[in-house]
């Protein structure tokens, strides 16, 4: 049987070299490359082609989640599995509806990284047990009382809205965004128009309030001042 080819994501160094170091002991499971940022995880998506990634949700200019987004659109057969310190049910709900096929706590991931990346192979999803738990929880509820089994929202901004309303959250300027996402001031100002407008939220600390309350960016973020 040929080997699970696995992309690392993830942007600090010291843990990426831990979960390498573990994937190395299994003999099925190969790590073709590692990426330290979203783009990245991206690109190396398109060019390499993995079978599994193992994704970071908390990553800067481009995170983990939205990156999914990205990966998935052009390669759906690509399994993702995000890892994250954080089980709020914003960040579960976000990976879920861009089509995840796990949600790991970092806490754990020692333990279940392996067994998660072959049953996500498989076509299997794999979660956390606590997140398992509250998954079917939900479900359970939801069947209860008639109502739909929720599968996520439907994301209403575009991807290159999610990545202006992230650098938004993280502080950056608009010439900054331009040199970061490879366009114009003046296409980064219409991006910034359309997520306010879109959101109905027209000040940067409800921006980040906004980012940090669906798994956008990290609760440790700041809100920021008007730039």
């Amino acid at each position: 049987m040929s080997a699970i080819n696995v992309l690392l994501a993830e942007d600090h160094a010291i843990v990426r070299d831990g979960l390498r170091v573990l994937l190395d002991l299994e003999k099925d499971l190969h790590v073709v490359a590692e990426a330290s940022d979203g783009h990245q995880a991206v690109d190396l998506a398109e060019k390499l082609r993995p079978d599994v990634i193992v994704m970071d949700v908390a990553m800067p200019v481009l995170n983990g989640l939205e990156a999914t987004r990205q990966i998935l659109r052009h390669r759906p057969e690509t399994k993702i599995i995000i890892l994250s310190a954080h089980n709020d049910d914003a960040y579960v709900k976000q990976a879920l509806a861009f089509g995840a096929s796990g949600y790991l706590l970092k806490q754990i991931a020692a333990n279940m990284l392996p067994r998660a990346i072959r049953e996500v192979h498989r076509g299997t999803p794999c979660f956390s047990p606590e997140i398992f738990r509250r998954l079917v929880h939900h479900r359970d509820r939801a069947r209860a009382i008639g109502d739909p089994i929720p599968k996520g929202g439907t994301p209403i901004l575009s991807s290159r809205e999610m990545e202006v309303l992230q650098l938004i959250a993280e502080g950056h300027t608009n010439k900054d965004m331009a040199g970061l996402m490879g366009i114009s001031i003046k296409t980064v100002e219409k991006h910034r128009h359309n997520v306010m407008e879109k959101l109905n939220i027209h000040d940067i600390a409800g921006l980040t309030r906004h980012a940090i309350e669906n798994g956008i960016i990290e609760c440790s973020v700041q809100p920021t001042t008007d730039h």
